[in-house]
């Protein structure tokens, strides 16, 4: 979950760093540090938010070094705990995006040979875990040095790698002048241009400077000596390497005059419908085929990516006649047996990164099941492994509260299925009127300023309910996630026909219950849940194309038919966005999580 990066070249390397570093703060915020090499490595680490360029003050002019922000996983928010790791002699530091599952162990281990160690994190096990074994190779090949670079380095940083359980990239700035980097699990991708090389979690950090991109594998380790090397881990050989192009567009990252990023891609979801609206349908007939001949469709996600995909096959399910099955990628177990390959997988990501989901794509993709994904991040792990792989287009999503990127997945979703159906103009056709009617939606201040008196009552509220049926089930529980993401407040996603059945207990006088009533098949059971929810005295917000009898508060959305699901998760997404502000939080940063979740 956390973010490394590393550069050389020919600019002052703690800036580059620090503006990597801000690109990347989406997967972690809890603490930052940067590392670079003058005369001598000087580190430097601290809690909170990535700053400015003031706080690079103590910095020597460098050309090469690496920096980190953290997501805590192993050992508090602290600066002593935040990364790069010096080794004991200062001729090496590490930092490490991952979980090291043995720490605890190799630690043990290290202690009885007289190791100590001043943070409490997985990380620095690892750095002493290198030192030792640096020894150790020294001694045999009694080729000391005076440094700890070279060969000798790399060679224990290898054979430690390959000790570690768990999903793990570690990167390594060395004294005399090296940048080695390894992977298992947790991404990472290196930038080339004529002057600089970049390491990367991602390759939206390093974007305004390169367009050629070598993607690193699992079990593979690179490093830069004056040129790039790429070994494969396991077996100690040499492999080449080829570049690819990367398609960079709208890589900008500007809030234009918002308060906000997380406004700014609410306010982004016309153009994200129709950048779904400009595929090529014909690009699309392999995997049509694909998904035709399969014997069980899974659609897979986690979080708000786990709520599209369960969108995602409601889509499949009810346009195209097909039998999908939606799972959540922590949660699927005893799926893995039943597997086969006649199966097929489709993936919505924003980061194609997520643990939980990954590892399930991994089995699945051994066992012959075809893979599907649908991601926003080029370059991703997913997006690779992937036997068809569609790029989301979105741009940029920098708070960590996904909006645009989810609904561009389910906008594709529903033009998928409408394909499939044979109806693939009707589906673009009707897309096109969705992102008019939430473009004027978004437009409209009397909207804006509604949904933020709600707000002001909202945020002063223990507990808050929301009802959904069939095409608004999942956008009730993805406007549950957004509430909570955004306010910290307990808030319940029910499907309205359970209501009766165990929910009822908790409504009664002045709990608010957010009820989305769409002009659908579910109209009349949404207003008889209204209904008993208003007997035993809640206070009803409506979300829907009419005022209905029953509703305290009345947020109007216009009806766009079939699409009414994507349209109706815009005010759901407005409401969690205007609670955090009216709390105070930090909007595009909230409290203990991070936008690409990295580890299990």
């Amino acid at each position: 979950m956390c973010g490394i990066f590393g550069y050389f070249g020919d600019k002052n390397a703690s800036e580059v760093i620090l503006q990597g570093l801000k690109r990347l703060e989406y997967r972690g915020y809890d603490s930052w540090g940067i590392a670079v090499l003058a005369n001598q490595i000087t580190l430097s680490k601290k809690v909170g938010a990535i700053g400015d360029l003031n706080q690079l003050a103590g910095y020597p002019k460098s050309q090469v070094g690496i920096g980190h922000t953290r997501w805590a996983t192993t050992g508090v928010v602290s600066d002593i705990n935040a990364h790069p790791h010096y080794s004991s002699d200062k001729g090496f530091c590490l930092a490490q995006n991952g979980i090291m599952e043995n720490y605890q162990q190799i630690k043990n281990e290290l202690i009885k040979k007289g190791y100590k160690f001043e943070s409490d994190t997985d990380t620095e096990v690892i750095v002493r875990a290198i030192e030792d074994r640096l020894k150790e190779i020294r001694k045999i090949s009694r080729s000391a040095r005076n440094d700890n670079g070279g060969g000798d380095l790399k060679e224990a940083a290898r054979q430690v790698f390959l000790e570690l359980e768990g999903r793990n990239t570690i990167i390594i700035l060395t004294r005399d002048g090296e940048i080695v980097s390894l992977r298992n699990g947790s991404p990472l991708v290196v930038g080339l241009n004529e002057k600089e090389v970049f390491f990367s979690s991602d390759t939206l950090s390093f974007a305004p400077h390169v367009k050629d991109v070598v993607v690193i594998d699992n079990g593979q380790m690179v490093y830069w000596d004056g040129k790039l090397h790429l070994v494969d881990i396991k077996s100690n050989r040499t492999l080449p390497y080829k570049s690819e192009k990367i398609n960079f567009e709208s890589s900008k990252i500007d809030k234009e005059g918002y308060d906000h990023f997380m406004l700014k891609e609410i306010s982004e979801s016309p153009y994200v419908i129709n950048q779904v609206l400009s595929r090529d349908v014909k690009l699309d007939e392999g995997f049509i085929k694909a998904i035709k001949k399969a014997r069980n469709i899974y659609t897979i996600g986690s979080g708000t990516a786990g709520i599209a995909a369960s969108q995602i096959a409601f889509y499949l399910r009810l346009f195209a006649q097909v039998k999908a099955q939606s799972v959540i990628g922590a949660d699927i177990y005893e799926y893995l047996n039943l597997l086969i390959k006649d199966d097929l997988m489709i993936a919505p990501s924003q980061s194609g990164e997520t643990a939980d989901v990954l590892e399930v794509l991994e089995v699945a993709g051994k066992k012959g099941v075809k893979i599907a994904s649908y991601v926003n991040m080029p370059g991703s792990t997913m997006a690779r492994i992937s036997d068809f792989s569609f790029p989301a287009l979105a741009g940029p999503e920098i708070c960590v509260m996904s909006t645009k990127v989810f609904t561009s997945q389910i906008a594709w979703g529903y033009l998928l299925a409408k394909i499939i159906s044979g109806k693939a103009e009707e589906g673009k056709s009707n897309l096109k009127k969705l992102s008019e009617a939430i473009d004027q939606y978004l437009n409209t201040g009397s909207n804006h300023e509604a949904i933020k008196t709600l707000a002001k009552i909202l945020a002063k509220s223990k507990d808050i309910f929301l009802l959904g049926k069939y095409q608004n089930f999942n956008i009730v529980k993805e406007g549950m996630v957004k509430i909570i993401e955004g306010s910290y407040l307990h808030a319940h996603g029910i499907p309205a026909g359970d209501l009766k059945h165990y929910a009822i207990t908790l409504m009664e006088k002045g709990v608010p219950v957010i009820v989305v009533v769409s002009k659908d098949a579910a109209r009349g059971d949404m207003l008889n849940a209204v209904s008993q929810v208003k007997a035993r005295g809640a206070t009803v917000i409506g979300i829907s194309p009419a005022a209905y009898s029953g509703f305290d508060y009345y947020l109007p959305v216009p009806d766009t038919g079939e699409t009414a699901a994507i349209m109706n998760i815009i005010p759901l997404q407005l409401l969690a966005y205007y609670m955090a502000v009216e709390l105070g939080h930090n909007v595009d940063k909230p409290r203990n999580i991070a936008k690409s979740v990295t580890v299990k």
